[in-house]
């Protein structure tokens, strides 16, 4: 058996993908791992490209877009590790990476999660952790995301700190955690579903904690471009879901608010669920 399993979702992201397999080749984990690449009914040779180039590597391919957190829990449910390490197509994993993020993981007391620190092609690092969401904390994130200076995240991003969420782009988690908490929430096709499921972990009392030993480069933003309209819906929805699940009693407001500025998402625009 394996000590981790990588797996990576992938649609339509076929020159991503291959960068970010090429790192994790050219700087594997010192542990025993296995990478898995679960691909959502890709139009773009995506399952091609990964069988004739690393035809060792496991590839699920899907009939059907599912979505990211129905594909996660696809290669989660297939893999048997002790650590499971969820991993954007869009990151490129420099050398030790892994290993360092896997020895926080051990290390820190009380570990059920663990986020590297995430830096962008420049080298600009994001802020891929917060507050549980919530109206106000969900603004302050946003608001330093947009007003924060190079410098400002730079310090905010140098220390290990226990935080409420990390980013689901590079998040490695214990098996017996993540099925603890039922896996992700597959009601959030996409976004959303990494905030969730760090609140559903920490409920059955394991620690998320966001560690700079680890950095991974993370290519943000080349899948939004190619369906902006899209992406915005998904992430509408999801966000909608999140305030129903865990806000009730904001879940009407938000409702509103995004009607009147004309930002429902298209599925939900005459219908509140």
């Amino acid at each position: 058996m394996t000590d981790l399993a990588i797996i990576i979702v992938s649609h339509n992201t076929k020159a991503d993908l291959e960068d970010c397999i090429r790192s994790l080749r050219q700087h594997p984990p010192r542990i025993p791992h296995e990478i898995v690449v679960v691909d959502n009914a890709s139009g773009d040779g995506s399952v091609e490209a990964v069988r004739t180039g690393w035809p060792d590597i496991r590839i699920i391919a899907l009939d059907r877009n599912v979505g990211f957190s129905s594909a996660n829990n696809t290669g989660i449910r297939q893999t048997s590790s002790e650590l499971v390490l969820l991993l954007n197509s869009d990151t490129i994993v420099p050398e030790g990476a892994i290993d360092r993020l896997v020895g926080a993981l051990r290390q820190l007391p009380g570990a059920a999660i663990a986020g590297p620190r995430i830096v962008d092609a420049n080298g600009q690092p994001e802020l891929s952790f917060g507050r549980m969401i919530g109206p106000f904390a969900e603004l302050r994130q946003k608001l330093l995301v947009r007003r924060a200076s190079p410098a400002t995240l730079k310090a905010k991003t140098t220390r290990v700190r226990e935080v409420d969420w990390v980013t689901a782009a590079c998040l490695l988690v214990g098996r017996r955690h993540a099925e603890a908490a039922g896996l992700l929430d597959e009601r959030y096709f996409m976004y959303c579903e990494d905030v969730d499921f760090c609140a559903a972990v920490r409920a059955n009392g394991g620690k998320v904690y966001f560690t700079p030993a680890a950095e991974i480069v993370h290519l943000r933003g080349r899948s939004w471009r190619a369906s902006p309209a899209a992406t915005r819906d998904h992430y509408r929805r999801s966000q909608l879901a999140f305030y129903q699940k865990h806000h009730p009693g904001w879940a009407p407001i938000l409702w509103l608010y995004l009607a009147l500025r004309g930002k429902l998402p298209r599925r939900t625009a005459d219908n509140r669920g």
